[in-house]
């Protein structure tokens, strides 16, 4: 059965086909005019501001940055080895190495983490009951040498970074 073309569905056709021609052409013009904007002033874009404003540069809130173990004025920390922290983890980041006191009670010996395993989801920072960790800010945290990116976190003077 052969179909046969009738003035409606010519005219639906070529009603569809100018349409979507039109529709087409609007959306290229509104992405080029951004994109020529930029080309003609580009001291209005975004990441040409980077490099220039390191020390001014505050990321937004809601950024997940590496892992941070806060430290009080007398360099103690609210983690108690619980290691609720290391399960929630989905990539084994986090080693919660626990030893113990005098008195028999288990207390943190070191806190290991690994920053190259990392994928920054935030799900030991939310288990965490004592609010031990954050999530920093810091987003330059490229390095040569991978031994660099593992990281003893309860050590006060190694809080941004330092190998075991």
């Amino acid at each position: 059965m052969k179909a046969t073309a009738t003035k409606e569905n010519v005219l639906e056709f070529v009603s569809r086909y100018v349409h979507k021609t039109v529709s087409g052409f609007y959306t290229l013009t509104k992405g080029m005019d951004i994109t020529i904007k930029y080309f003609f002033n580009p001291k209005s874009a975004i990441t040409q501001e980077y490099p220039e404003n390191r020390e001014t540069l505050k990321m937004f809130d809601r950024f997940r940055g590496h892992l941070h173990m806060p430290h009080d004025e007398n360099g103690r920390n609210a983690c108690t080895a619980c290691g609720i922290c290391e399960k929630a983890c989905p990539n084994g980041t986090i080693s919660v190495l626990a030893t113990k006191d005098l008195a028999g009670k288990k207390v943190l010996g070191k806190y290991i983490y690994r920053l190259s395993q990392c994928t920054f989801c935030g799900l030991c920072v939310e288990a965490c009951p004592f609010g031990a960790i954050t999530l920093g800010k810091n987003f330059e945290l490229a390095v040569y040498d991978r031994n660099e990116l593992t990281w003893v976190l309860n050590k006060p003077e190694n809080t941004s970074q330092g190998a075991c």
